[in-house]
């Protein structure tokens, strides 16, 4: 039955593989039988089918960055030909018409682009697909006009192979000239950094010069005993295949090698000859190697014939694999193992070496860094203070052109801009952002909130294709972008937005130190928010969001010692609500809240910038007014008295409407003092309601001659 299985599992996998070129014969045979004359709605079918074959082939070809099996090429050859044997047969009823040159240019373009190997066969198929067509649906004569035809085919595709190939490595040539020399210059530079900016510990300039130089001095190092191993051995190439963080791909670190077959994608673990080591974590030395074997750092069939693999471990953890190899089927003797390995542990322990410093210095700058931001935080109390510091803190971490912080209301479910900074010389202002609102929607400030996440994922910002704020509000087109999440307690306050000019400023060295800030400021932000509810909850009243009684009589105070000592005038007004129990025993006391809420936002409409209103308890309320005389406290009280009359309140199905009655008093030598002036005001309150309510009744003193006097307007 096991051998049934495999059998059954080849069969199928290689179906898989072969779709394209089923297809393929299926769209021959369709054409041959007579299909590029039939009629349109009968060939239409097999048109959309074919454009489909070639669509999927060619989008796989555009997003696949390395190399793709030669089988897409030769298939996206043999569709391309076929589509275009047919179009010549469909509209010029054969193959030697005048556009039938066009298949000489499809022939040079299939060569110049497609894999060696599948051009050859893509060349072949031509060949015999003319052959098939003049034979079986133009019905002429099996060889008449076919040899020379296929003559220029061969031809068209040889000086094509021949001359665009040899443009082509002689640009590699000369673009390797000039890789190599600027490599050369960079390596010069970052050794004289080293030198020059060993003790620079400060900003991301000399962080960078730092990070750059210890990896080129693993390189060097690397490279030195790699290059020594593969002269010493005879070898074809001696590579460090390094392991990533997730411990998912091993990757090329360094290497030596006269091969230019090798290929440096990533390396996926348990991939090729090099699993059994990744696996067992043991030393593996093979030989006679066929060229069907996969070695993965090689690109194509196996070059060598034998291939030894260390295994690089940090104490029981594997790090990387050296692997050294050579073309001879010639086994490695113990000593060349031994030598491998010995190299194997020079390589480990010279990035490490690297690696330790490199992780110190690191931390002692970002241990000052972060020591100073939080410092700044620390003392930072209002929000935006937090803000401001937060900002100025993150310009010590990374260097950047443009940065905003973004809030979040989680109740309203809407985003705002709170702060806005660009640096003078960048050539965008976006402190017009400040205030910007918008809802959540498919923007990266959106998606940070929503995942509390940093994004975009590798710091380089696509404009075509990403939002940061909104549509409405676009964000500079910077190619460096970071939006961070202020996260507390698994929920997101809002974002930091960094923005800068230079390519991938936001990268491994300074995302974790920024993330780290970007947690101190949602923590002090935080702390900001909660003082200040802790300071409206002890000056303002919960209801109506107007000051409280003890926070009045604070601003009152201060009011009637500046009345005093400049002879500013000033006037207070009591207001109460009239008949306000029998609201609260008709509707509920739930609709009585929405009546004093109602009342509270008269006022706050009414009230001026320097006007003081609070709510004193229950349905009584007080306005302090500062330079207002009688006559203007008596106007502000017909204006609020007469709005929340027309107001109309809703209890259900239900509506109806209240009145206020108003008593204003006015700061004189006769009353002079908050308690006498609150008192004079409360008595016209109630002569106002002794008067028949709904009306606004103005205090004036007495005097030596006369009773206290009230003016009354209805």
């Amino acid at each position: 039955m096991d051998p049934l299985v495999r059998a059954a599992l080849f069969v199928r996998r290689g179906l898989r593989r072969a779709n394209g070129l089923v297809f393929a014969a299926i769209l021959a045979a369709f054409v041959v039988l007579g299909g590029a004359s039939a009629p349109l709605l009968a060939a239409l079918p097999a048109v959309v089918l074919w454009t489909a074959l070639v669509a999927s082939r060619i989008r796989r070809k555009l997003r696949r960055t390395s190399d793709l099996p030669i089988l897409t090429d030769l298939e996206l050859a043999i569709f391309l030909t076929i589509g275009l044997e047919a179009a010549l047969v469909r509209f010029e009823g054969g193959l030697g018409g005048a556009y039938s040159p066009a298949i000489y240019v499809l022939v040079a373009f299939i060569t110049a682009y497609a894999r060696r190997g599948a051009g050859l066969a893509a060349v072949v198929f031509v060949v015999a697909f003319e052959i098939a067509l003049r034979h079986a649906t133009l019905h002429e004569p099996l060889l008449e006009g076919v040899w020379p035809h296929a003559a220029f085919v061969v031809l068209f595709a040889t000086l094509n192979l021949v001359f665009l190939r040899a443009q082509m490595a002689h640009v590699k040539r000369v673009a390797r000239t000039r890789i190599e020399g600027e490599l050369l210059r960079l390596k010069e530079d970052a050794r004289s950094y080293r030198l020059l900016g060993g003790g620079d510990d400060s900003g991301a300039r000399g962080e960078d010069k730092l990070a750059r130089s210890s990896v080129e001095e693993i390189h060097q190092s690397v490279h030195y005993a790699l290059d020594l191993l593969r002269r010493t051995l005879g070898l074809n190439t001696a590579v460090l295949l390094w392991l990533n963080d997730a411990g998912t791909h091993l990757r090329i670190s360094e290497l030596s090698t006269e091969s230019e077959h090798i290929s440096d994608a990533p390396i996926a673990v348990g991939d090729g000859v090099l699993g059994a080591v990744t696996a067992s974590r043991e030393r593996a030395s093979l030989r006679a190697l066929k060229p069907s074997y996969k070695v993965p750092y090689y690109a194509g069939p196996c070059p060598v014939r034998a291939l030894c693999a260390i295994p690089l471990l940090d104490g029981t953890t594997l790090r990387g694999i050296l692997a050294i190899d050579r073309v001879e089927d010639r086994a490695f003797t113990p000593h060349e193992e031994e030598l491998a390995a010995q190299a194997a542990r020079h390589c480990l322990r010279a990035i490490q070496n690297e690696r330790v410093f490199l992780q110190l210095e690191r931390a002692k700058v970002e241990q000052g860094k972060l020591y100073r931001a939080t410092q700044a935080l620390a003392s930072a109390l209002s929000e935006n203070e937090v803000l401001d510091a937060g900002v100025r803190a993150a310009r010590e971490v990374a260097s950047f052109d443009l940065a905003a912080v973004t809030l979040y209301d989680e109740a309203q479910k809407i985003h705002e801009v709170r702060a806005a900074q660009s640096a003078d010389d960048v050539g965008e202002d976006i402190a017009d952002l400040v205030g910007a609102r918008f809802s959540p929607n498919a923007g990266l400030v959106s998606m940070v909130v929503q995942n509390r996440f940093p994004l975009p994922y590798k710091g380089d910002f696509d404009p075509a294709h990403q939002v940061v704020l909104t549509k409405r509000f676009p964000w500079p087109k910077l190619p460096s972008l970071l939006v961070l999440p202020l996260v507390l307690r698994d929920r997101a306050l809002g974002t930091l937005i960094l923005g800068a000019r230079r390519r991938h400023a936001f990268g491994d060295s300074v995302r974790p130190t920024l993330e780290v800030l970007a947690s101190h400021l949602a923590v002090s932000l935080a702390n900001a928010r909660a003082v200040d509810k802790l300071e409206k909850m002890a000056t303002t009243d919960g209801l109506t969001g107007l000051l409280n009684k003890r926070a009045m009589l604070e601003a009152a105070e201060h009011k009637i010692a500046a009345a005093g000592r400049f002879d500013k005038k000033l006037s207070v007004l009591v207001l109460d609500i009239d008949h306000f129990k029998k609201v609260n025993d008709t509707y509920g006391h739930d609709v009585g809240d929405v009546v004093i809420k109602g009342l509270g936002d008269i006022l706050k409409r009414q009230k001026r910038t320097t006007d003081i209103v609070a709510r004193f308890g229950g349905e009584e309320f007080v306005v302090l007014c500062e330079e207002t005389n009688e006559k203007g406290a008596m106007l502000l009280a017909e204006r609020i008295r007469e709005e929340l009359q027309k107001t109309v309140f809703h209890a259900g199905k239900t509506t109806f409407s209240v009145t206020c009655s108003i008593g204003i008093a006015t700061y004189s030598e006769v009353i002079g003092q908050w308690d006498t002036l609150f008192k004079a005001a409360d008595e016209a309150l109630y002569v106002s309601k002794r008067s028949g309510r709904n009306r606004a009744t103005a205090h004036v003193p007495r005097t030596s001659e006369s009773s206290a006097r009230h003016k009354v307007s209805a």
